[in-house]
């Protein structure tokens, strides 16, 4: 992939608890399994903390700090004020150079998605059929779009392989 290309980006959706993190963190595996270099945001509405009180990176955001970046060998974390929430768009630059982005999240995003449904949590999908490429679910739905079962990861990533991913000869199968 060229500095100039965007990695795809696909939204994992559904209800709470139906299985979002859980679905992503098998489809992470199987992507990574296969080669692929893989980003994730997580979308939460309600706001976050990732520095713990009384750790340097908290006390340099309490003293008024806009900015903090923890950096280590093998790591870096930009902690950033914003005055609203950043576009999906202009995060995943920010990723560096990956295959795919997932998402959880962004139900009302315009990237296309996966959504995740489970009948003991409703049968009432977020989503319309254009939205999606694929349903994880433990029940049938009435829907024009290819569903898998919640445990099919393998499924889902070689539906991903075939919509956006090109294929690199040096990546195991």
């Amino acid at each position: 992939m060229s500095p100039n290309d965007r990695a795809p980006v696909i939204s994992v959706v559904g209800k709470s608890g139906v299985g979002k993190t859980t679905a992503l963190e098998k489809i992470i595996r199987e992507l990574k399994r296969r080669g692929y270099r893989v980003g994730t945001v997580k979308h939460d509405t309600h706001g976050f903390e990732i520095d713990r009180p009384g750790k340097d990176s908290w006390r340099h955001a309490q003293a008024g700090s806009d900015a903090v970046v923890i950096s280590s060998p093998h790591r870096v974390a930009l902690i950033r004020q914003l005055e609203a929430e950043m576009p999906l768009d202009d995060i995943v630059p920010l990723m560096g150079e990956v295959d795919l982005v997932l998402t959880e999240g962004y139900k009302r995003g315009d990237k296309p998605k996966i959504e995740v449904t489970r009948r003991a949590r409703g049968t009432e999908l977020l989503c319309g059929p254009e939205e999606l490429i694929a349903i994880l679910t433990d029940y049938p739905v009435e829907m024009p779009v290819p569903q898998f079962d919640l445990d099919d990861a393998a499924g889902v990533v070689n539906l991903l392989e075939k919509l956006y991913l090109r294929r690199n000869p040096e990546r195991s199968t």
